[in-house]
């Protein structure tokens, strides 16, 4: 597992555990929740490195 991956899994693991806390998620739906969750961080991740890269080829220009 690569630097990005590990620290997705971290955030996402962070924002449920923070959920829990207030009590949005209960511990018995975390695996449903748990998945959009990081799946929605590592979107957030990818889109954001293709920002930073099509910003880059232009400056290149």
């Amino acid at each position: 597992m690569d630097k990005i991956q590990k620290q997705a899994l971290q955030v996402a693991k962070e924002i449920v555990v923070k959920f829990i806390e207030v009590g949005r998620i209960s511990p018995s739906n975390f695996t449903e929740h748990f998945s959009a969750i990081h799946a929605d961080v590592v979107n957030s991740i990818v889109e954001q490195e293709d920002k930073l890269a099509g910003e880059g080829k232009g400056d290149a220009q």
